[in-house]
């Protein structure tokens, strides 16, 4: 478990990852109450929110955006396993600050996250989404940073800025348009059900048919939902997963591009190449 703490005017950046062979639960609190936005990378840790006057659990976090009110009472519990690692960025504020944010941020987060500016108990939960592949790059950039001292420093900044950008920014088309009913918990089996079975996916005709949903309202659904077409989004899970496998030495070029169904190690290097901007065996 690593555990990094960067301080970024009156905003509190906290990056967590975990790698683990064995199930190991890590539990953290915040010293005062904040205003906080978390952003799950790859992984798909669960997590729990625990207060003195109930919980909640979190059973499909990769790629979720979400905002909420905490305390200095809520422990916040990531269960860490060896096929579901922790990649984690969080921006928070304390409450005290809101009114010093610049560029009106304050303003923002008192006009789209309301009830967690005015928090009615120890834990509060906001507004929640699958992150934009806007997101997802950023996301990915910055748990990938090659840059070292003041330049790394200076990227981190500028990239926290933008990803805070776009959580506002589809924040603010969601309530524009308002949330539309969408079953997403048969498009979060969908995305489970991928992620399990990157080498061997289902055909977009077994998947609908497993999910009970017909093809159409699939594609339709889990693009308005996720950002991306069924298979774009597989595509990217694969490239992701084997990027992990090769960073932290679990597994040979090789051997990741065939856990991840590729039998092609030309195409899998030319789509890695594509996705990261560097090809997997530049991986250090």
């Amino acid at each position: 478990m690593t555990r990094d703490i960067i301080d970024i005017n009156d905003f509190t950046i906290l990056v967590e990852t975990a790698f683990s062979k064995d199930v190991i639960k890590d539990s953290c609190r915040f010293d005062e109450p904040v205003i906080a936005v978390a952003f799950y990378g790859s992984g798909n840790v669960n997590l729990e929110m625990k207060s003195p006057t109930g919980s909640r659990e979190f059973n499909y976090t990769k790629g979720l955006a979400l905002s909420f009110f905490a305390d200095e009472h809520v422990d916040c519990i990531h269960t860490v396993t060896k096929d579901n690692p922790l990649e984690c960025i969080v921006i928070a504020t304390a409450t005290r600050n809101l009114q010093n944010l610049p560029n009106q941020e304050g303003e923002l987060f008192s006009e789209l996250l309301g009830k967690l500016v005015n928090p009615t108990d120890h834990y509060v939960e906001g507004p929640s989404f699958f992150m934009t592949p806007d997101m997802h790059q950023i996301v990915d950039r910055l748990f990938n940073i090659t840059y070292t001292g003041k330049t790394k420093m200076m990227f981190f900044r500028s990239q926290i800025t933008a990803l805070l950008s776009h959580f506002f920014g589809q924040l603010a088309l969601n309530h524009t348009q308002g949330f539309k009913s969408i079953d997403k918990k048969r498009l979060e089996m969908a995305k489970e059900i991928l992620s399990n079975n990157l080498d061997n996916p289902p055909s977009l005709t077994e998947l609908s048919k497993t999910l009970g949903l017909n093809t159409t309202k699939l594609k339709k659904e889990f693009k308005e939902v996720f950002g991306l077409p069924v298979f774009k989004y597989l595509q990217n899970e694969r490239l992701t997963t084997a990027h992990g496998l090769i960073s932290n030495n679990q597994a040979t070029v090789q051997e990741a591009a065939w856990h991840v169904g590729y039998d092609s190690l030309s195409s899998f290097s030319n789509a890695f190449a594509k996705k990261f901007g560097y090809r997997p065996s530049q991986i250090k």
